[in-house]
């Protein structure tokens, strides 16, 4: 059966911190690349972090019904996973990790039901989160109190997944997860 794991969390908890952890750990994980039409910030990497999508493409690829599952997490901001990213995936026969938003990851637990395990990573407190966010320095001040606004919704979410994961102390946080993934991958088909 191919697996998937799923981990979801508001902007600032921590999440792709984790998964860039598990990939570096686990051969046998794949990470599952989104399509936006964001513009690509100075560290990534199309391909790599993104796949980068002008907004007509993107539109254009929800049309044609290319997308696994999609959003518009803000104002004409759109972010979603390619049916051709998943297939490309298991095609190498590795288990896909997934570093998405909660709606997307309820989307694919939805359609995966049977071989998803789907991971809320949360912060400590709503305060660790907002000093997070701000301590990035990668938002603008209107690009920030999106993002707030955005978390503070996000965390109503947590009970919709197979289990919370809280980011307080980074190195119990990253052991935690190693358990998670190790008990998934483990678990018969």
């Amino acid at each position: 059966m191919n697996k998937l794991i799923i981990f979801t969390a508001p902007s600032g908890a921590g999440k792709t911190t984790i998964v860039r952890h598990l990939l570096k750990k686990y051969d046998q994980l794949a990470f599952s690349v989104s399509a936006t039409n964001r513009a690509c910030r100075p560290h990534e990497e199309a391909g790599k972090d993104y796949y980068f999508l002008s907004t007509e493409e993107f539109k254009t690829r929800v049309e044609n019904k290319e997308f696994l599952e999609w959003e518009e997490v803000y104002d004409d901001q759109y972010y979603g996973t390619l049916k051709s990213e998943i297939e490309r995936i298991w095609e190498t026969g590795k288990c896909i990790i997934f570093d998405i938003d909660v709606k997307g990851a309820e989307n694919i637990k939805k359609t995966y039901p049977d071989n998803s395990y789907a991971v809320f990573v949360k912060a400590p407190s709503i305060e660790a989160l907002l000093n997070r966010l701000q301590n990035r320095k990668t938002e603008s001040p209107a690009s920030l109190r999106k993002r707030i606004t955005r978390a503070k919704e996000e965390m109503k979410y947590e009970k919709n997944f197979d289990i919370v994961l809280v980011n307080d102390i980074l190195d119990v946080t990253l052991k935690e997860a190693e358990n998670i993934v190790e008990n998934f991958l483990q678990k018969e088909d």
